[in-house]
């Protein structure tokens, strides 16, 4: 009776998404329905983390954190976890063969945001690996399905886009960031003088990687191109929007995207797609 256990765990992943996120869910329901609950089930996973680090401030982080990634590593020997989204995430691990270096990296990340509030280049560098581009790797082992030759083409590309997707996050809540958590990820950057030419600088490495990651997006197999390239539409109208807002601003507030210019969003890609004018 496993198969109703898995389905539940699923069910949890997918839960766990759309709660937290509207704008993957958006991008999750566009892809081909076969490759929703693996990317259900990554996104759960790696929010759990993220949670552990960000929101359970009254408990023991590190041990938490801990017991996660042992728990994580095991299910996927044992091939089984009572933790739902675990157990989800292992048969994703195992069916898609994700590199277990990739998980090790991302929990590393994790592990830095309980210590480290102020980054140099080279630990920037490498928090961005692992919270970032590694996640962007195991979904592009999901969307290549198998494909070893179009997986080592669009590597790089799928790790310049989830790198985009986290430093326009960094943009979005460096107030939190800052003034909650104590974090500052942008190397060599004041927040307590932060200017309109340091964020323009940022924003200009960002606009460099989200080309980089079209070019990839282009190359998607069909079941997947859709959904991600939703997603990076997304991200690229929250990116432009913090590119119109002042630094002082972006330090005072959450820049947003409502969920109705989120709808329409999703409209234009369907459109730009079906006219293939991305």
């Amino acid at each position: 009776m496993k198969e109703l256990f898995d389905k539940l765990s699923a069910d949890c992943s997918r839960i766990t998404t759309k709660r937290y996120s509207t704008s993957f869910s958006l991008g999750i329901y566009f892809l081909n329905k076969k490759l929703r609950n693996p990317i259900y089930s990554i996104y759960g996973f790696v929010r759990l983390a993220d949670e552990i680090v960000d929101s359970f401030h009254e408990f023991d982080k590190a041990f938490l954190l801990n017991k996660f990634k042992n728990d994580c590593f095991e299910a996927i020997e044992q091939g089984i976890s009572l933790n739902p989204v675990l157990n989800s995430f292992q048969q994703v691990v195992n069916a898609y063969n994700i590199d277990k270096e990739l998980i090790d990296l991302f929990l590393q990340s994790m592990e830095m945001d309980l210590n480290q509030n102020q980054y140099t280049p080279e630990k920037y560098d490498q928090y961005i690996l692992g919270s970032a581009q590694v996640v962007g790797l195991m979904c592009l082992r999901v969307f290549t399905e198998g494909d070893e030759r179009l997986y080592g083409e669009l590597k790089d590309s799928a790790m310049k886009l989830g790198s985009a997707f986290q430093k326009v996050n960094f943009l979005r809540d460096l107030k939190a960031d800052y003034n909650t958590l104590s974090r500052t990820y942008f190397p060599n950057v004041d927040l307590e003088k932060f200017s309109n030419l340091e964020k323009k600088l940022i924003e200009q490495d960002i606009e460099n990687e989200f080309k980089a990651a079209l070019l990839g997006i282009k190359q998607l197999p069909s079941s997947s191109r859709n959904g991600v390239y939703l997603a990076y539409i997304y991200y690229k109208e929250l990116f432009n929007k913090i590119k119109n807002t002042t630094a002082e601003k972006v330090m005072s507030k959450r820049i947003r995207i409502s969920n109705s210019h989120k709808f329409g969003l999703m409209c234009d890609s369907i459109i730009r797609f079906r006219m293939n004018v991305i």
